[in-house]
């Protein structure tokens, strides 16, 4: 049996079709980091955060019409980083990207967005009248390829994960027959991302070829991240509701419905679960948007659901790896 490996750039790049793109900060310590989709992709998204900060969110549920996204955003800057959507729906609009109700009308480009807290930082936040996630948004959406960096850059920037760096991070995983699953996380939870007195990630089973470190539980470093106590965390300013958030975008190449991007979605909930403790506090907007390009037909028949089951495990697999190895990068 050949168990199923990282894609090639080990990037939610694997899966054809969509790029990424980071724009970041450093006077102010934040930034943006954008998804595009070749067309519009199927997408869903499950929020289990008691502190969300989202836009557009709401065209992705079921039972409402669109349940396509031509990109998605992930900002720093708590509401003020919905701002990138604007800059982003500008440019793609720009473009000739977006849906269109008339022939003659302009383009409707579809950007569900979510942000992350990190205003208590540091950095110049004097921004008065000009805050600076529009233009970030649109630099992002320029830089968008197939390879982009990871660790405290793009939306991770600014990120922190307990008392520790956050970041940006993403995994994928070749399921064979050219099935692909991949994950780009924003990490900036309350939680700990590692086991008490270690180094150790909480998403240690889930590594491959060392891509966080190689820790296992046996090893006792000197250097320790004790899981943070209430105390050290209200004095960081972290314990307030919203103030920390994880946000995750899994794609497959896979041809989902919008229904089945939901359960997905879901599913992928559990490796946040699996990389931070705890997590989905009333302090976190901890979110999951999954995206389906369509491109490999799965069975329409009752194995189907197997498929879309076995599509939501490695969803979560990939998203605990992202969260750790964005933190492992983070400077």
């Amino acid at each position: 049996m050949i168990l199923p490996r990282p894609g090639r750039r080990n990037l939610i790049t694997d899966v054809p079709g969509l790029r990424v793109g980071n724009a970041t900060d450093e006077a102010v310590r934040t930034g943006v980091t954008v998804v595009t989709f070749e067309q519009a992709w199927t997408a869903s998204v499950d929020i289990r955060g008691g502190g969300p900060g989202v836009r557009e969110t709401a065209a992705l549920d079921p039972e409402n019409l669109v349940g396509k996204a031509h990109a998605i955003v992930m900002a720093g800057g708590s509401v003020y980083g919905l701002g990138a959507a604007d800059g982003v729906v500008a440019a793609l609009a720009s473009r000739g990207v977006g849906m269109r109700i008339k022939p003659n009308s302009p383009p409707i480009p579809i950007v569900p967005a979510a942000v992350i807290h990190d205003l208590a930082n540091g950095g110049d936040k004097d921004w008065k009248l000009t805050p600076p996630y529009r233009d970030l948004g649109i630099a992002a959406l320029e830089a968008t390829s197939d390879t982009f960096d990871l660790g405290s850059v793009g939306a991770g920037r600014g990120a922190m994960a307990g008392l520790i760096k956050g970041g940006l991070g993403s995994a994928s995983i070749d399921l064979g027959e050219g099935l692909i699953v991949g994950a780009l996380v924003t990490g900036n939870p309350v939680g700990s991302v590692k086991m008490p007195g270690t180094e150790v990630f909480w998403a240690w089973p889930f590594e491959q070829d060392d891509e966080f470190g190689g820790l296992l539980p046996t090893r006792r470093p000197d250097t320790a991240d004790p899981v943070p106590d209430e105390s050290r965390l209200e004095k960081a300013g972290r314990l307030t509701a919203g103030a920390n958030t994880t946000l995750g975008i899994i794609a497959t190449n896979a041809n989902l419905t919008n229904v089945e991007c939901r359960r997905v979605a879901i599913m992928a909930q559990d490796g946040l679960a699996r990389a931070v403790r705890p997590a989905h506090t009333p302090f976190d907007g901890d979110l999951v948007f999954a995206a389906a390009s369509g491109e490999l037909a799965l069975s329409d028949t009752p194995e189907r659901a197997a498929q879309i089951a076995r599509i939501g495990s490695a969803a979560a697999d990939c998203l605990a790896r992202a969260i750790a190895r964005g933190i492992w990068l983070a400077t």
